[in-house]
């Protein structure tokens, strides 16, 4: 369909929904046509439910099995291990974390050689 501006501008609501049938409407400036009056594509849906529900359901979707309590606990037990972290991080024994300064209200600067 091709309209020219001034017919669209009063028939705007009806070129709408002939666009969201998806009919193909032109609008034409002085016979040719200038713009292609197209509908947006449909929005996603949302998924709905709180986090848990979507874990669950993704979970089930991936085949991913459910693992009792206790398995649960020796696993992170195993991984819970301060000095494999170190390792992995390329920290030696001597590292301590930054500890903020309250007082001052801002975190200590280091040196190069590690001293405050």
């Amino acid at each position: 369909m091709e309209i020219g501006i001034s017919a669209a501008r009063s028939r705007l609501s009806a070129l709408i929904a002939a666009a969201q049938r998806g009919e193909r409407v032109f609008i034409t400036k002085r016979g040719e046509p200038a713009v292609e009056l197209v509908a947006c594509p449909e929005p996603q849906e949302k998924p709905k439910g709180d986090f848990f529900s979507r874990l669950k359901a993704a979970r089930k979707r991936l085949g991913v099995k459910d693992v009792p309590l206790e398995e649960a606990r020796k696993l992170i037990a195993e991984f819970d291990d301060p000095a494999f972290s170190r390792e992995v991080l390329g920290l030696g024994d001597d590292w301590e974390p930054y500890v903020r300064d309250d007082a001052v209200g801002r975190w200590p600067s280091r040196s190069r050689d590690g001293e405050a």
